[in-house]
C-alpha cells in the first residue's frame, strides 16, 4: 500500500462513474476536460445523481463540465439511497444522468424501467462485459475499484495482520478493534456483506444463505466497534480508537496523507469484491440530447485520463487507463477479484439488508 502513497500528492478519491452516451448523431467529446472544442454549448441545466461527489470530485466535475459548455447540478446520495430515489421518481424523473452506482444498483434501476439503453461514442474503448450484460445496454462502465479491509500497518505488520474479514471476529486480537458499520445505505457496506454472504450460498438456507453464513454476519456485529457518526474511519485509526475497517481502494492514499497513518490491506484467498462504477441515461428526461452529449464528453478517454490523474482512479476506458498513474495500475493488478454471482446478489440484496438491519445491527 505504501506504493500508493506517492499518488497522494494530488487530491484522491475515485469517482464512481461510467460514461454512456450517444444516441443518434451525438457529437464527439471535447478536446480536453479543461477546454478545447465546446461539447455542450447549451444553457440547459442537467441534473446529475451520484454517490461520488465528495472530496472535491463534484466541484471538479462541475467546473470542467462548465469549461466544456455544460451546466450541471450534482445531487449526491449514498448508493442505495440514490437507487431508491431514481426508482421512486421513474414516472416523473428529476435527474437526467446518473453515475457512480455499481452493477448491482443499476440492475435494480433497470428492472424498474428507470433508465434507457444507448451506446456511448467511446463504447469500443471499454470492455462492455463490465457493464450491462444485456444486448441492449442501459449502463456502461467507467471506473474499477476494489472494496477492501484496510488496517493500521504500523500496529499490525503483515504477518500479524488479518488476512480475511472472518479473522476479525474469530481471532481475539482483532475483536473490538475493527470498525463495524451502523448503516447499510452505502455501496461499500453492501458490497462487503455481498462478498461474505455469497461464500455461504445455500438454496435451502434463509434468503439463499446457510445458517453458518448468517452466523458470520451476527459475529461481525457482535465483535465490532460501531462507527461514529461524522467521524472518518482514518481519524479513529489515527486516534487509536480502532485499527481497521472497510474502505474503497481509491481513498487510501489521500486519507493516509491527511491523517498521517499507514494502511495496508487484507488479501483474502477468495479475492476481494470489485465495484465497477457505471453511468446511465435517465429514462424520460426532457434533456436527452444534452444528457447524451455530456455522457459522451465525460466518458471520453481524454476526460477520463485527466480524471485518473486528478483522483488516482483506475479507468475502465482502456485509452484512459494508459494515462492512469503507474502506482494505481500496479496496486489494482496486485489484487485478486472475488468471483461473485451478481445476479444472485441483485435478487437478494434488498432482503439481506432488511434482515441485517432488523436482526443484527442493533
Amino acid at each position: 500500500m505504501h506504493k500508493l502513497k506517492t499518488v497522494a500528492a494530488a487530491a484522491i478519491s475515485v469517482l464512481f462513474l461510467a460514461g454512456c452516451g450517444s444516441g443518434a448523431g451525438a457529437p464527439a467529446a471535447s478536446e480536453s476536460a479543461s477546454g478545447g472544442t465546446s461539447a455542450g454549448s447549451s444553457s440547459e441545466t442537467l441534473i446529475v445523481y451520484t454517490n461520488s461527489n465528495g472530496e472535491g470530485r463534484g466541484e471538479w466535475l462541475t467546473k470542467e463540465a462548465a469549461a466544456a459548455g455544460f451546466t450541471i447540478e450534482i445531487v449526491g446520495a449514498g448508493g442505495a439511497d440514490a437507487t431508491n430515489k431514481l426508482i421512486a421518481e421513474k414516472n416523473n424523473p428529476i435527474a437526467d444522468v446518473a453515475f457512480g452506482l455499481n452493477n448491482m444498483y443499476f440492475e435494480q434501476i433497470k428492472a424498474a424501467d428507470a433508465i434507457e439503453p444507448f451506446t456511448p461514442s467511446w463504447s469500443a474503448e471499454v470492455d462492455a462485459e463490465l457493464g450491462d450484460p444485456a444486448e441492449s445496454k442501459a449502463y456502461w462502465p467507467l471506473v474499477k475499484q476494489a472494496i477492501l479491509l484496510g488496517y493500521n500497518s504500523d500496529k499490525f505488520p503483515a504477518d500479524k495482520a488479518p488476512r480475511d474479514w472472518t479473522d476479525l471476529w474469530t481471532k481475539d486480537e482483532f475483536k473490538n478493534r475493527y470498525e463495524r458499520v451502523t448503516g447499510l445505505g452505502t455501496a461499500t457496506a453492501q458490497l462487503v456483506f455481498a462478498g461474505i454472504l455469497t461464500r455461504y450460498k445455500d438454496d435451502a438456507g434463509d434468503l439463499g444463505v446457510s445458517d453458518e453464513g448468517w452466523r458470520q454476519i451476527e459475529q461481525y456485529f457482535q465483535n465490532g466497534n460501531p462507527a461514529v457518526a461524522k467521524t472518518d474511519l482514518f481519524a479513529r485509526i489515527a486516534a487509536g480508537d480502532v485499527d481497521m475497517g472497510q474502505m474503497p481502494s481509491s481513498i487510501i492514499p489521500e486519507r493516509e496523507k491527511s491523517f498521517k497513518v499507514n494502511v495496508d490491506v487484507a488479501k483474502p484467498s477468495v479475492g476481494v469484491p470489485f465495484a465497477v462504477e457505471q453511468v446511465a441515461l435517465v429514462k424520460g428526461t426532457d434533456k436527452k440530447d444534452q444528457a447524451l452529449k455530456f455522457i459522451n464528453w465525460f466518458g471520453s478517454a481524454e476526460v477520463q485520463g485527466e480524471w485518473a490523474q486528478e483522483f488516482s482512479s483506475m479507468p475502465a476506458n482502456k485509452a484512459a487507463a494508459e494515462k492512469a498513474k503507474p502506482e494505481v495500475v500496479e496496486f489494482s493488478n496486485s489484487l485478486k477479484q472475488q468471483e461473485i454471482d451478481w445476479k444472485f446478489v441483485q435478487e437478494n440484496i434488498g432482503a439481506w439488508v432488511e434482515k441485517i438491519e432488523l436482526e443484527y445491527m442493533t
